[in-house]
């Protein structure tokens, strides 16, 4: 696993790489300090996943994790930062980033690392069960457009605001094993791995 560590902090990037290169069958190939240096190093080494923090001086972590996602739609950024602020975390939502993690957090950043490279997504316990509520004012998400039935769109939308397959089930008058196939076929019709994906589809394609 090739990584490229940005932080405007140089002796963040270093205590990275050196926790990183620690691990077995991890390489930091290069470490940066700006959000420039994030989009060159990018285009140079093409990492695994890029660890990027966000508010730095010049172009910032959001819009150049936005340059590098709008070029290479398969990148993998992961952000790490210190603020756990609602308007970042629907921005790297938004964008496509692979998560979104806390700095103080920083003994779950090698399992995160893992995790996206298996074709996970990072937003953490916490920052997930905000999301609903940070996107209720967003335009609604069209099933049609994945070539979804309107009852997958409605499960697909309570799977996102949180309801195990018993609540869900209850609301649509369903059984429980009816709601359990239909997850199953979404998942596999939309190539995703479980349910904290499904829900980031849902919030991620409302248009």
């Amino acid at each position: 696993m090739q990584i490229v560590i940005i932080d405007d902090d140089r002796l963040v990037c270093i205590s990275l790489k050196t926790i990183l290169q620690s691990e077995p069958g991890i390489t930091v190939a290069a470490i940066g300090t700006s959000g420039e240096d994030g989009i060159a190093l990018y285009d140079k080494f093409h990492p695994d996943i890029l660890l990027m923090d966000i508010q730095m001086k010049g172009i910032g972590g959001l819009a150049a994790g936005e340059q590098i996602l709008s070029r290479y739609p398969k990148a993998r950024v992961l952000f790490l930062t210190t603020f756990s602020d609602n308007e970042y975390i629907v921005k790297a939502l938004r964008m496509g980033a692979k998560g979104y993690l806390i700095k103080q957090d920083i003994e779950a950043l090698i399992p995160a690392l893992r995790a996206v490279m298996s074709g996970q997504n990072v937003f953490g316990n916490e920052i997930v069960t905000r999301i609903p509520s940070l996107m209720q004012h967003e335009p609604a998400f069209c099933p049609e457009q994945f070539h979804l039935s309107a009852r997958e769109g409605e499960i697909i939308e309570l799977v996102a605001k949180g309801l195990n397959n018993k609540e869900i089930a209850d609301t649509l008058f369903l059984s429980e094993g009816t709601v359990r196939n239909y997850l199953s076929a979404l998942l596999d019709k939309l190539s995703l791995r479980d349910r904290t994906q499904l829900a980031i589809f849902y919030y991620r394609n409302q248009t």
